[in-house]
């Protein structure tokens, strides 16, 4: 291929798409091709696809204009969990010319130069090469680098759990893991390159152990991940994405507490307060259970950072249901929710249930929960006024500001200076913006 090619990456989705998003851009450096941003024109432009909303559906064919603005004649590819679940909807969209599903995705580089040479490539609509969704039963190992200031490691992919409303083990098959030892040679490499912090994502982090092709044996458990990451050296800081309530464990949360390099900060998917719904849902928990997991987050780390994932919405899920989960959030000591509102997706057990909630109510109940969370927001930030907190600040100038995140995700700001981009900085947190972003002192460094 020649080194004169270049190639884009667009990246829809979760975390776990964007550390294999940067693995994918990295087979093509190996073979001569520069990488440019997404609005440039380029020779191929990938796009990783999500599919866990309706709205990330709608989205595709936007990024896909947007492509063919740049460069109408370039071979324009779609890759991810939408591009499995629904290739051949993908391939029909205008400009589309190459679909590639679960397992193969990682050797996009391999169907590039017939197509690049192929003038007539996308008469009769895109290219589909997709397996089934069974037979994604082998491991990737994925990280990113050098797109932002923290680091993806995935650890994970794939799903066994059976909740009603989720396309992503149709979407990336059976849970498995990577080994121990991959791990530990990747966070090494991550923090070779002077990366102050590791994300650790999967789809369901908290089942790692779990083997290649069907093997359900855990060689390791995510306990064991935690203490042997701790030991990696160069590493500042380890958070931990998102984990299953009942997967997270008190010893894992003991573990974190006293740790060199993880930090107090968890995403907790809940996704209803009512224990009828949950139901529904095939969670694996009831929200007794819940209430365990962040009183003992809290009992350890008082200072700790818990955000939680709610679904509004979900089929028969009354009035009733709906205040008793806005309630039971109220009266959890959370920081901040992310809210999703169900869309029906093909082939989910919910898409053909009784009970269909209107899209005027799930609007106004998503609405209502979004409010909650900034007031918890607001008030978790304001519980930590005036304590001292270290510091990762980011790469963007944003409108003459700079901003960055204490170990326990409070966002700060202050006025933009490059010598603080991706520095460690001990400071005080002093007042919140009106923006809602924290103020600080430094601690010991001039401003």
């Amino acid at each position: 291929m020649s080194s004169t090619k270049k190639v884009a990456f667009y990246t829809l989705g979760c975390k776990l798409n964007f550390s294999e998003t940067s693995t994918i851009a990295r087979s093509f450096g190996k073979e001569g091709f520069d990488k440019v941003d997404f609005s440039e024109a380029a020779d191929v432009y990938v796009i990783n696809t999500c599919s866990v909303t309706e709205n990330a559906d709608k989205r595709f064919k936007n990024i896909v204009k947007q492509a063919q603005k740049a460069n109408p004649d370039a071979v324009k590819v779609a890759v991810g969990c939408y591009a499995q679940l629904k290739p051949e909807e993908l391939a029909a969209v205008d400009g589309v010319d190459l679909v590639l599903g679960a397992t193969e995705k990682f050797n996009v580089t391999s169907y590039i130069n017939d197509l690049l040479n192929n003038p007539d490539r996308t008469r009769d609509g895109g290219e589909v090469h997709a397996c089934e969704i069974q037979d994604a039963d082998f491991y990737v190992s994925s990280y990113s680098i050098g797109d932002r200031t923290r680091a993806f490691l995935k650890v994970q992919d794939g799903c066994d759990y059976k909740c009603t409303y989720c396309t992503i083990p149709l979407a990336r098959g059976i849970s498995r893991s990577d080994t121990l030892q991959n791990v530990l040679d990747n966070a090494a490499k991550i923090a070779a390159q002077d990366i102050k912090e590791i994300v650790l994502t999967g789809v369901n982090i908290g089942d790692y152990g779990k083997g290649e092709f069907g093997n359900k044996k855990h060689e390791h458990t995510f306990l064991e991940l935690v203490q042997e990451l701790d030991k990696v050296d160069g590493i500042e800081r380890l958070r931990i994405s998102s984990i299953e309530p009942n997967l997270l464990k008190n010893e894992t949360i003991e573990v974190v507490s006293n740790s060199r390099t993880f930090v107090p900060h968890f995403h907790i998917p809940l996704q209803s307060g009512s224990n009828k719904i949950l139901g529904l849902m095939r969670r694996r928990y009831q929200r007794e259970l819940y209430v365990d997991r962040v009183a003992k987050i809290k009992e350890v780390m008082p200072h700790a950072c818990i955000g939680v994932d709610v679904i509004v919405g979900f089929p028969g899920e009354t009035d009733q249901d709906f205040l008793e989960t806005y309630n039971f959030l109220n009266s959890l000591d959370i920081s901040y929710l992310h809210v999703f509102t169900y869309s029906e997706r093909d082939n989910t057990p919910a898409a053909t249930m009784d009970g269909v909630v209107p899209k005027n109510v799930r609007s106004k109940r998503s609405k209502m929960l979004r409010g909650l969370s900034a007031k918890m927001r607001r008030a978790f930030y304001e519980s930590q006024l005036d304590s001292k907190r270290t510091v990762l600040f980011e790469s963007e100038n944003k409108e003459g500001y700079i901003h960055g995140f204490t170990e326990n995700y409070v966002k700060v700001k202050a006025p933009w200076n490059p010598e603080l981009v991706n520095q460690l900085h001990e400071v005080q947190l002093t007042s919140i913006d009106d923006d809602g972003m924290v103020r600080f002192d430094f601690v010991g460094v001039e401003a």
